[in-house]
């Protein structure tokens, strides 16, 4: 596989994947059609060896193994983790807004939104939605409007002449979307809505939708962008990008020795959930499969933990430390911070490093600058967690955060190289 194919395969899962909900079962179908079998946590276990398996937790966490062939206590387990989830815009439980014949939807910002993007952008909506059917059955499912359905239109500028140098967002008021028009003695409610798409997309009928986790996301399809097409622009680069190199790496490594991949929900709200990084899922399902060999497991175990890092911007040069502005396309980032909102050590450093330098690929470092707060990852929470050697890498990219983001068409299939190579090899510590 070539970095092009990488990429296209990348765009082709990103516009999947609109939603935490939708990256797993994208990931899910990946997986089935490479043999990984499905666990259920309520099951007994009868794990063999040489076979891979997934766990999936609220439909938004997964877990996905090759078990090797060797005794996991004493060859250790290479794994990968990343999260699924990203900054958003969720709909609120009573969302209907009606102003002078339009109907809006009221929203709640999720994790650490750049706001301004989001105007003047066309935007979509999907989710899960939990529904009572005729059966009387409660279930859920997944929707896709795919199309744009809404819109968050700007102030023009007559009527805010500060808004290029002064202009503040309120949550509250600024944010809520225009769906359409309706009359005024319209009565239109959400869930009629939800039913009406639910029944076009999967013919299920609901007699109540009884709940909803549903995100506005832009409409635009990941692309390449550059003259040299030298870029990859998509929605959900942070950090659905580590997903997908963490599952590559799964599925096409050799299968020899134990491996693991964790993509997380809720890393950008604080990781403290059931299916978060914080919460107890990693550790209930290496329990089950390590057993009483747990601890000695983790002792020869590595996690590479891939959460894209900050690019030097061309236009804030003074924003990175002189000697740490990491370029893109010039190799994924070791992310070091001494304070630990990275977990990356001089072990887990020097690992990455010695398989990057024999395959002959490039690689940089990151540390925040001494004067500005730093972000932080599922490494030190899942390094506190597990007690495992950990290290914090990810692809530059630029305007992270932000409705859609930027990162170099060659990173990627580096970092995939590596964690690929990672995955098979026969010693770790």
């Amino acid at each position: 596989m070539e970095h092009v194919e990488f990429n296209k395969d990348l765009i082709e899962f990103l516009n999947s994947s609109p939603t935490p909900w939708h990256a797993v079962s994208t990931m899910k179908s990946r997986l089935d059609a490479a043999g990984f079998e499905q666990l259920d946590e309520r099951d007994d276990w009868s794990l063999d060896r040489n076979r891979g398996y997934y766990v999936i937790r609220n439909g938004s966490s997964i877990v996905a193994f090759r078990t090797g062939n060797k005794d996991v206590s004493t060859s250790g387990i290479r794994m990968v983790g990343a999260h699924t989830d990203s900054p958003c815009l969720k709909v609120k439980p009573n969302p209907e807004l009606r102003r002078k014949g339009y109907f809006q939807l009221g929203v709640e910002v999720y994790g650490g939104v750049l706001l301004n993007p989001w105007f003047d952008r066309d935007l979509s909506l999907a989710g899960r939605v939990t529904l009572l059917d005729e059966a009387g059955e409660v279930q859920d499912v997944l929707v896709d409007f795919r199309k744009p359905v809404a819109f968050i239109p700007s102030l023009a500028i007559h009527l805010d002449r500060e808004a290029n140098s002064n202009r503040s967002i309120n949550a509250q008021t600024d944010l809520p979307p225009v769906l359409m028009q309706v009359p005024e003695d319209d009565t239109t409610s959400f869930a009629d809505l939800l039913s009406q798409q639910v029944a076009a997309e999967s013919g299920i009928k609901a007699r109540k939708v009884l709940g909803y986790e549903l995100s506005f996301y832009d409409a635009q399809q990941a692309e390449f962008v550059g003259l040299r097409n030298e870029f990859v622009a998509s929605a959900r680069m942070d950090n659905l990008l580590s997903c997908y190199i963490g599952l590559q790496s799964l599925i096409h490594t050799s299968g020899d020795e134990a491996a693991l991949l964790v993509c997380n929900d809720h890393e950008e709200v604080g990781s403290m959930s059931a299916e978060g990084a914080q919460g107890p899922f990693l550790t209930a399902v290496l329990d089950r499969w390590c057993g009483a060999g747990k601890a000695r497991a983790i002792a020869h175990s590595m996690m590479i933990s891939a959460d894209n890092a900050h690019g030097v911007h061309p236009n804030y040069l003074d924003r990175h430390d002189e000697n740490h502005g990491p370029i893109l396309n010039q190799g994924p980032v070791i992310k070091v911070n001494h304070n630990q909102r990275y977990a990356t050590n001089s072990r887990s450093a020097a690992l990455y490093r010695h398989i990057s330098d024999e395959l002959s690929l490039p690689h940089q470092t990151f540390v925040v600058r001494s004067d500005m707060g730093c972000g932080s990852t599922i490494g030190p929470l899942t390094a506190g967690n597990l007690g495992v050697t950990t290290l914090d890498i990810g692809v530059p990219q630029f305007g992270m955060h932000s409705i859609r983001e930027l990162i170099g068409a060659e990173d990627g299939f580096t970092l995939f190289r590596v964690l690929a190579e990672f995955m098979q090899r026969e010693k770790v510590f």
